[in-house]
């Protein structure tokens, strides 16, 4: 018996092995070749680089504006993500404390919307929206990033205000705090690591998502970090060496907040699956 766990033990390690190198290896693969020349990458795009050179950063750095591009997609995801988290959580409170007939419907509609895929709306949303005259601009898209966000959201800050007891806000409104002070002195607060949580499963989403901006920023000029990757593809070939340091400098931001703020997405997702 001792022995069947051992090697089951095993088993469950070694897959748990293989599918961390499944992960790693496409990132590896952009690290190494961002160092490379296009014949070295085409030649042998899995070895490592003869001569290790910054060039293709340099020529990503400038051909992608880049400081210009990482305003736009930072303007973009803080906006989405902290107008997501405020408007969630302050519907979930609602629909927790007002637990009316109409506001379930509207609670089980916002999460039945999840599961309807992006693809099988984009096209009757880009005729709309378009137009109207709504594209081509950052507040646009911040508005879809909140209509799209905000039902997994709202599911997750639901669970998390049901478990906190109304007679702390029946306190404050005996004090004299309004509902709004209410909120925002109490039951905010409260859900700071929901809000964590939240915030950061945005972040990696809105700061990587390629499909929408390129739906929605047409010009240039308002291009995010992942849309400016698309300069070095031309009709017939890519830049690869370029293309990889871009795609280097694109994702690095959004790793480094991923890797101090795991432990904050660990703790909500458990929290939220016991609540």
């Amino acid at each position: 018996m001792a022995m069947a766990k051992t090697a089951l033990q095993r088993l469950k390690t070694a897959a748990l092995i293989v599918l961390l190198l499944l992960f790693v290896a496409p990132f590896f693969v952009v690290l190494l070749n961002a160092f490379k020349e296009n014949k070295a990458i085409t030649s042998a795009p899995f070895s490592l680089p003869t001569v290790w050179s910054l060039t293709n950063f340099e020529t990503a750095f400038t051909k992608m504006n880049y400081f210009h591009a990482f305003s736009n997609s930072l303007t973009v995801t803080a906006g989405s993500v902290l107008l997501i988290a405020l408007l969630a959580s302050m519907t979930a409170h609602y629909f927790v404390r007002n637990n009316s007939r109409m506001n379930r419907i509207l609670f089980y509609t916002m999460v039945a919307a999840m599961i309807i895929p992006f693809q099988a709306i984009m096209i009757p949303l880009v005729k709309i929206y378009g137009s109207l005259g709504m594209m081509n601009s950052k507040a646009a898209l911040i508005y879809l990033y909140i209509g799209f966000g905000s039902p997994l959201a709202v599911f997750i800050y639901h669970g998390f205000v049901k478990s906190i007891p109304a007679e702390l806000e029946e306190a404050a409104l005996i004090d004299g705090c309004t509902r709004i002070q209410t909120f925002f002195r109490i039951v905010f607060p409260v859900l700071a690591p929901t809000t964590v949580t939240i915030g950061i499963l945005n972040v990696l989403w809105i700061w990587n998502d390629f499909l929408l901006p390129s739906l929605v920023l047409i010009e240039s000029v308002e291009r995010t970090l992942p849309l400016s990757t698309f300069y070095f593809y031309g009709t017939y070939s890519a830049d690869y060496g370029p293309l990889m340091a871009a795609l280097l400098l694109t994702i690095t931001p959004v790793i480094i907040v991923y890797l101090f703020a795991q432990k904050f997405i660990i703790q909500g997702v458990m929290q939220g699956s016991i609540k």
